[in-house]
């Protein structure tokens, strides 16, 4: 079966101050999302579609087109804020996009089965994908859960390999039951690095610890496409309420939470190995170019990603 990857490189990057899709991080300048890409054909997937801005079309296919173009199949969709449901308009003023869920939907016209989700600005990892593609295998199985109701599954991190040394960060809280099922998506919009683990507060204003085991989601979904129509339900339901607000966003994780609450889907968790490293704040890149040359120096990923073999 066809596997589509969808990366979400729409974002604005107002933290970083500037746009962290294209930061060169690699050894030969290699983006975060080629690694990714790069990993999801070693994994299985045999096309990808960027969810972009207008804007910054030309930069992005300029970077992607001859290179990445080359081994796989890239499409690419617009994320605009004027793309709305019938009967909604984007409020006066605003320039902010709407969020992940909306990103998604943006990709939908060019998904036709299962798919992933991740952050153009994230690294993942080989171990990831892998992940991706074992849950992927069990999907097709004839046994599946798939019968009972769609399936999704996240893939975690243990939340101190995600904090930043330069300031907060907001990260979903995986809780899952023993047989790996999530029960309940914890946003946290500030946590700060804390000894081994990570600090943050709570609705009353109290600090509260996390100890670093815990499982966060750093935006990396597979999603059956039959989960489509109820997201789009969901982001109609989130204009009603918010639609004519400036910043408000519709946030992926929120409403695949809501739809497990309504059993509409079942939600599997699945641990990344790890290593991982992101782009938040402009000193985070020092740390992703480290990384990124041990992998190289260690044989995990060739330098240049996108050399023609030997």
């Amino acid at each position: 079966m066809s596997r589509t990857l969808v990366v979400l490189a729409a974002g604005v990057g107002s933290r970083y101050g500037g746009l962290k899709q294209l930061t060169p991080v690699g050894p030969c300048g290699e983006t975060l999302m080629e690694y990714s890409i790069f990993d999801a054909l070693r994994t299985g997937f045999s096309r990808v579609v960027m969810v972009i801005r207008a804007e910054t079309e030309a930069e992005i296919r300029g970077r992607l087109d001859a290179t990445v173009g080359r081994a796989i199949p890239l499409t690419y969709v617009f994320q605009r804020l004027d793309d709305l449901p019938s009967g909604f308009e984007p409020p006066v003023g605003r320039s902010k996009p709407w969020g992940t869920l909306p990103a998604v939907l943006a990709a939908s016209p060019a998904i036709d089965g299962p798919f992933a989700v991740l952050n153009a600005d994230d690294f993942y990892g080989l171990g990831a994908f892998r992940e991706l593609e074992r849950e992927s295998d069990k999907r097709t199985d004839s046994g599946s859960e798939l019968e009972e109701m769609p399936v999704a599954a996240v893939v975690g991190f243990r939340v101190a390999d995600t904090l930043s040394d330069a300031g907060p960060v907001s990260r979903a809280w995986c809780r899952s039951d023993d047989g790996g099922w999530v029960q309940e998506m914890v946003e946290i919009k500030k946590i700060w690095r804390h000894e081994d683990g990570g600090r943050y507060q709570d609705a009353d204003g109290e600090d509260r610890f996390l100890a670093g085991h815990e499982l966060v989601s750093m935006n990396m979904w597979q999603l059956p496409a039959a989960v489509l129509p109820d997201l789009r339900r969901r982001f109609r339901s989130f204009l009603k309420l918010h639609g004519g607000e400036q910043t408000s966003e519709c946030l992926l994780p929120d409403e695949i939470q809501a739809l497990a609450r309504e059993s509409r889907i079942k939600v599997r968790a699945l641990r990344g190995p790890g290593p991982w490293c992101g782009l938040t704040y402009p000193s985070d890149k020092a740390r992703a170019e480290e990384l990124l040359a041990q992998l190289t120096a260690q044989g995990v990923y060739p330098e240049g990603l996108w050399a023609p073999a030997p």
